[in-house]
């Protein structure tokens, strides 16, 4: 039995938590294609049953203006389990991995390396993500409550869909600053208390601020667009005609992956530049 002493479990400081990352992400880097891809899969799906989990508990109260702070209380708090999954049960997160950035601009990992294992992790997250959504429309959930759960489901995915470029990047640049905190903060846990802990609060805050995170979509709109098969779920959404004539695998694509995984970028890399600047290019006086 492996044994740790007291020093192995203390929390790191912020310094020790920036060369923790650095060798976590020359590690990533260094996986092979089918690892990276198996684990991209199992994060889309991770992701994908915490937004479902998420959308159930509080479909009936999203529907009503007068409980929808509670409802994005509940929502936050039932999808805080996808990346709690993602860091301790081991998987890759696209938001997450713009913390390899660190390692990049180390030198210890190559542009080219950084954008092909991007490319592999994000359409491998696209496709767990598309398994759970069409596993889920199979299911028969969506007519939880009367229907409610697919109404919900709509509603959503429209509202995602109708969004301006505008709107979708600026919201995708603030939450993926707020996920890469939570991944940053994780690595400097010495236990699986402390993993789930650090991850927790941040997660919370970024689903009750409403910010778009990429991943998530993937799941929120293709099991959106699923639902919309159905006009009774169409009928009792309450989302506009307008809304609902963006509820399209184009709409998807264009009117919401593309800004919001822009967005993501460029909130998770200026995390990873930040610490490394401060950290590297203006380190403190000793």
């Amino acid at each position: 039995m492996l044994s740790t002493s007291p020093r192995d479990q203390r929390q790191l400081k912020p310094t020790e938590i920036f060369e923790q990352t650095i060798n976590i992400c020359n590690g990533k880097a260094n996986s092979s294609t089918g690892r990276l891809v198996m684990f991209g899969i199992l994060a889309g799906i991770f992701i994908a049953l915490a937004a479902a989990g998420s959308t159930t508990a509080c479909s009936n109260l999203l529907s009503n203006p007068d409980t929808f702070g509670q409802a994005k209380l509940i929502q936050g708090l039932l999808f805080t389990p996808g990346l709690m999954m993602v860091l301790v049960a081991g998987s890759e997160l696209f938001t997450g991995d713009m913390l390899i950035l660190t390692s990049v601009l180390e030198k210890k990992v190559t542009v080219s390396r950084f954008i092909t294992l991007l490319v592999i992790v994000f359409i491998s997250n696209l496709v767990g993500s598309l398994i759970v959504a069409f596993l889920m429309s199979g299911s028969g959930l969506f007519s939880g409550g009367a229907g409610i759960v697919g109404a919900t489901t709509v509603k959503i995915a429209a509202g995602k869909t109708a969004l301006s470029f505008s709107r979708a990047l600026i919201l995708g640049i603030f939450c993926n600053f707020v996920v890469c905190i939570a991944v940053w903060m994780s690595f400097g846990a010495a236990t699986t208390m402390g993993k789930l802990f650090t991850a927790f609060f941040p997660i919370w805050l970024f689903v009750v601020s409403g910010f778009e995170h990429c991943v998530a979509n993937m799941y929120y709109i293709p099991a959106g667009i699923l639902a919309a098969a159905n006009q009774d779920f169409v009928a009792a959404s309450g989302a506009s005609a307008e809304a609902l004539s963006t509820l399209t695998w184009s709409g998807f694509f264009v009117n919401n992956l593309l800004p919001v995984t822009l967005g993501n970028m460029i909130g998770g890399l200026f995390v990873a530049f930040a610490y490394w600047f401060v950290y590297r290019m203006s380190p403190a006086k000793k």
